[in-house]
C-alpha cells in the first residue's frame, strides 16, 4: 500500500465519521486540511455541513428577544 493510498483511507474515514469526532479534532483536522483562508476552505466546509448537519452552525436569530 501506498502513502497516497494511507492518506486516502485515512480521510475517507475521517470524512464518513466526522460527526462522531469531538469538536477540536473536527477543527485540527480542517485546519491541516485547509490552514488558508480562501475559495477551497469555504467550499470545504459546505461539503461537511451539508454531509453531517450534527456540525452545521446554528441559523442566527432574526431578532433580539
Amino acid at each position: 500500500m501506498t502513502a497516497i493510498e494511507v492518506q486516502q483511507r485515512l480521510g475517507q474515514a475521517a470524512f464518513a465519521r466526522w460527526s462522531e469526532l469531538p469538536r477540536d479534532v473536527q477543527e485540527l483536522l480542517f485546519e491541516a486540511a485547509a490552514p488558508v483562508d480562501g475559495p477551497v476552505r469555504t467550499e470545504m466546509a459546505v461539503v461537511l455541513h451539508d454531509h453531517h448537519p450534527k456540525t452545521a452552525h446554528p441559523p442566527k436569530p432574526t431578532q433580539l428577544a
